[in-house]
This record gives structure tokens, C-alpha cells and sequence, in this order.
């Protein structure tokens, strides 16, 4: 009888061992809204309002899990076309101060010269108007295509804003030299003013904006409370990359890459190269990374300090386990949705999730109680 107790004990404790190291969490999906036209970024005012880009060109507000019928005015034109229209959202730090609210778009130089650029601008919401609008970034040069724009933004410790600008698809050479913004993480002051410590600010021939270069198309990008600066890109056909990012430094596009161009064709024999940075993931075939969050929300204790990475091929969402700057496990979850344009940390301790197209949905990722 004593055997079968420690028998039965045993396998209790095994068990519960398991249980604790699993790696399962239950969680619960559900439809918050429906109807979005490309749904590309959020921003949480608060737990009960949110902002959401469409693509098409609109800012729209979440209120209450209701989506308002009227989109926010003075959101300046965008260019609707290609991959381009109206991208990321982004909150002032001191938001609840002074109401600034940060827009990233693309938008036409003019119709005659049929060029356009990746643009940044900040105004103050009041009500459901966007006021004092100021533009405070144009990529440079003009490009003719409508593609790889980044488009993403995030705000450092000391309030210097980095912007993440695409190698525009037909400029990848571009990304290599400091004279433009192709392939670049820009890093601004909230005014759009260049800070006095950037790391290109002495180097003849370079943009004083530039942060970090050698990138293709940048969808991804946070900070960790210790300023880890964590960075994702699609590649061509292959090769997307997960990247700790630190400036001045060549992140190899196009001089290295794991993916080869859309015809099969070598782009580089390299994947590494002296001078310039490795991922410290990356995909073969492609997942298309589009968002991203760090997870510190405390609903799911399991996934604190974890990465979240949306993808749009086939569908799902990426969950990197970290070791400080080292990526150790990837799980695949919520694959159920189709492709998955961002995913976004609510102030609940939630996960929302925006479906890519013209029917775009936000699904609120939940746990079982």
C-alpha cells in the first residue's frame, strides 16, 4: 500500500511539473470589430478607446468595442496604392499631457512628376479632430515605386522618436550608402529635429537622421524596458529577418541576405560579411513579418518578456522566446485567422489582433478565467 501512495505521488509530481513547464496557456479568441479597410496599426488612448490606420486613408476610433461611424478629421491625404496608404499610429510618451498623435503614411510628391515618399507627421487629437498637424519627416529621394515603405515608429527612453523607412522594392543598392533613405532606421527628436548624438551626425556625405542602415522593409519594431531595440524586415523570397538593431551599425542588405529574388535569382552568394550585423532569427521560406509586440501585459504570466510577431504567409502569429538579446524557441499560434496585418499589447493584459483587407477584423486574444 505504502508503494502504490509513492507511486501515485510521483506520478502527481510529474505531473505537475509538466503542467508548470508547458508551454500551453488557455486563452480565448473573440471578434471585437468587423468592417475595417485594411486595417494596418493600432494605439490604445486608454482600455476602453482605441485608434485604429486603415490603409485607405482613415483614422478610425474603438470606443467600447464599437467602432464610430465617423474617422477622426484632419488626417492629412495618402497615397492608396501598391503597399502604400496610411500605416502607423503612435502616442506621444506624455500623450495624456499634451495629446500628440504621430502618423506615418505615404504620399504623392504631386500628379505631374507621379513620385511620391514615406511621410511622418504629429497633430493634437481633440475630440475626433486631428489639429495642428506638422509634418516632421520626408523620406528622400522621391521614388516611383508604391512598396517597401517600414512605416513603423517607436519612441526611445529620452523621447527621440526612430522611424523605420523601406528600401522602396527597385533602390535595394540604395540601402548601403548613407546618402539617402532607403533601407534606414531614422532616428528624430519628437519635433522632427535631428538629436546632437545621432551616430552618421560627422560623416561627410551622411543624412544626420540615419540611426542604423543596410535594411529591406521594416514592419516590425519595439524597445525592451533596458532599450533593446528589436527590429523585424521582410526578405525577398526567403531571408525575413528578426534583428537586435544598434546604432550605426550595417544590418547587409543587399550585400548579404538568406533569400534569393522572386525569379530564383542570386542576389548575394553571402550571407555574412565582415562589418555587418546577423539576425538573430530568420525564415526560409519567407512568413512576411508585418507587426509587433513585446509582451508585458500580465493577463498570460507565461509569455511575459516574449516577442509576438504578426505574419501574413500563410497566416499566424510567432511567439519568440527570448534569452536577453538571443531568440531560443518559436511557437506558432492563432492560425485560424488568415493573414495577420499587426498585432498590439491592450492596457488590459490582452492581445488584439488586426486581420489583413477590405474586411478587416480586430480579435481581442483573452484568458480563460
Amino acid at each position: 500500500m505504502k508503494r502504490l501512495k509513492s507511486g501515485v505521488l510521483l506520478i502527481a509530481l510529474f505531473l505537475f511539473s509538466a503542467l508548470i513547464h508547458s508551454n500551453e496557456v488557455a486563452y480565448k479568441t473573440e471578434v471585437i470589430v468587423e468592417g475595417l479597410d485594411n486595417p494596418w496599426s493600432i494605439a490604445f488612448v486608454s482600455e476602453n478607446h482605441w485608434l485604429v490606420t486603415e490603409r485607405t486613408g482613415d483614422l478610425r476610433t474603438v470606443k467600447d468595442g464599437v467602432l464610430q461611424s465617423d474617422p477622426v478629421a484632419g488626417v492629412p491625404e495618402v497615397l492608396f496604392a501598391g503597399q502604400g496608404g496610411l500605416s502607423e499610429v503612435l502616442l506621444h510618451p506624455n500623450f495624456s499631457e499634451n495629446r500628440l498623435v504621430y502618423l506615418s503614411f505615404s504620399e504623392s510628391d504631386s500628379v505631374e512628376t507621379k513620385l511620391n515618399r514615406l511621410t511622418v507627421v504629429r497633430g493634437r487629437l481633440e475630440e475626433n479632430s486631428l489639429l495642428e498637424v506638422k509634418t516632421i519627416f520626408n523620406s528622400y529621394p522621391l521614388r516611383k515605386t508604391a512598396a517597401h515603405y517600414g512605416a513603423r515608429m517607436k519612441f526611445m527612453a529620452d523621447r527621440t522618436l526612430l522611424i523605420t523607412s523601406g528600401d522602396g522594392f527597385n533602390y535595394r543598392e540604395k540601402a548601403q550608402a548613407l546618402d539617402n533613405h532607403f533601407g534606414k532606421i531614422v532616428r528624430v527628436n519628437d519635433d522632427g529635429s535631428i538629436p546632437a548624438n545621432n551616430p552618421f551626425l560627422n560623416t561627410p556625405g551622411a543624412l544626420p537622421e540615419i540611426w542604423s542602415y543596410g535594411h529591406r522593409n521594416l514592419q516590425g519594431l519595439v524597445i525592451s524596458d533596458d532599450g533593446t531595440v528589436f527590429e523585424h524586415e521582410h526578405g525577398p523570397k526567403g531571408g525575413d529577418e528578426l534583428n537586435v538593431v544598434e546604432p550605426g551599425k550595417n544590418y547587409g542588405w543587399p550585400a548579404i541576405t538568406y533569400g534569393v529574388d522572386y525569379s530564383g535569382a542570386i542576389i548575394s552568394p553571402f550571407t555574412e560579411q565582415p562589418g555587418m550585423e546577423q539576425p538573430i532569427q530568420h525564415w526560409v521560406p519567407s512568413i512576411a513579418p508585418s507587426g509587433m509586440t513585446l509582451y508585458q501585459g500580465g493577463m498570460f504570466p507565461m509569455w511575459e518578456g516574449d516577442l509576438f510577431i504578426s505574419a501574413l504567409v500563410p497566416g499566424d502569429v510567432r511567439r519568440i522566446e527570448l534569452d536577453g538579446k538571443k531568440a531560443i524557441k518559436e511557437t506558432i499560434m492563432f492560425n485560424e485567422f488568415g493573414r495577420i496585418r499587426d498585432v498590439a499589447s491592450a492596457p488590459d493584459g490582452s492581445l488584439i489582433l488586426a486581420t489583413d483587407g477590405a474586411n478587416g477584423q480586430l480579435i481581442r486574444v483573452s484568458a480563460v478565467k
